[in-house]
């Protein structure tokens, strides 16, 4: 699963490109409009009234942009940012020591928050609303509680899975704000952007080309850009055309629609075992030989949402539009 290059989770290599990428503020971020716009109000109206920005939270897919937004969020402000992770805070002494350490109106963000711990989310919720911490000093009978203050900051949550957050965490946030996939003009303009970057020329019509095969994730057109150079630069003379584009993409097994052999092999077996379904989870991992996590959070959203399976009250079925791609003969039942 890591090594997928259609994959929307960080691989090697990833993290260096993407910092270099990474825009610095709202002007230069490319997509996520709506995201973007509402950002610039609340920026433009904490530092009206001197006061740092609500804490906000991002949520959707990996690889949109909810590191980089946030890094965007400390550089609007003028304010330094910490960053860390849900399961890099093992005990309430790691969170007390890094709120600790801010200095007034620093950003603090925290990547896949829902997997914060129950003891330290605990403690985070009287910095969030009163900028304190309570702690207990001792135990027994002398045990105390002592409040600290903090200085006023702002927290950036980070999240794959906004369902699992906890309900109070969750309404502490004051700026809640979805991450969706990207369109096709946008990924269009990161590709100009991103060959800018490498130095190398990327013909219209290639761009339109590499952000069709993306599934809609500025990390996964990047990546597929990272790659297509290295065949424009051995096989052609440097500049990444339509043709070296989709011949580099084919030796890649990116088809069309930017699915790979991983997906096929799920279509397949769900079409050649079980006739399209519906087949449950569990079925189809032990066909494929997968964890059903694995499917149920990586393979499937992507073809739920280009509309090539669906989840029924009885199982998981293929849809004629994975039939048709697949140039494999529909069954009747689709037909009707």
């Amino acid at each position: 699963m890591e090594d997928r290059i259609i994959s929307n989770e960080l691989n090697n290599g990833d993290e260096a490109l993407e910092f270099s990428l990474r825009p610095q503020y709202l002007q230069q971020y490319i997509g996520q409009h709506k995201v973007k716009d509402n950002l610039r109000v609340f920026i433009e109206a904490a530092k009206m009234r001197s006061e740092p920005l609500d804490h906000v939270l991002f949520y959707g897919p990996p690889g949109l942009g909810k590191t980089t937004l946030s890094c965007i969020i400390a550089n609007e402000m003028g304010v330094n940012i910490r960053t860390t992770s849900g399961p890099a805070i093992e005990r309430p002494g790691d969170l007390a020591a890094i709120l600790s350490a801010l200095e007034p109106g620093d950003v603090l963000f925290i990547d896949e928050i829902h997997r914060l711990h129950r003891t330290v989310e605990e403690v985070l919720y009287p910095a969030m609303e009163d900028f304190c911490l309570d702690i207990v000093i001792g135990k027994g009978e002398t045990a105390r509680s002592v409040r600290l203050d903090l200085p006023p900051f702002t927290l950036v949550g980070a999240t794959t899975r906004a369902g699992l957050l906890s309900a109070p965490l969750r309404d502490r946030f004051g700026v809640h704000s979805r991450l969706d996939y990207y369109e096709l003009d946008d990924l269009i303009e990161i590709v100009i952007r991103t060959g800018d970057f490498f130095d190398i020329m990327v013909q219209p019509d290639a761009a339109e080309e590499l952000g069709r095969r993306a599934r809609g994730t500025p990390r996964i057109v990047n990546r597929l850009l990272k790659r297509v150079r290295d065949f424009a630069q051995v096989q052609g003379d440097g500049i990444i055309t339509k043709d070296i584009a989709v011949q580099a993409l084919e030796r890649l097994q990116v088809d069309r629609l930017g699915l790979d052999n991983i997906d096929y092999k799920l279509l397949r077996g769900m079409i050649e075992t079980y006739q399209g379904g519906p087949v449950g989870l569990n079925t189809i991992a032990a066909t494929i030989g997968e964890e059903p996590q694995t499917i149920e959070d990586v393979y499937e959203p992507y073809l739920l949402q280009i509309g090539f399976i669906q989840r029924t009250s009885r199982g998981r079925m293929v849809t004629r539009l994975a039939y048709d791609h697949m140039n494999i003969e529909t069954p009747e039942r689709e037909r009707s």
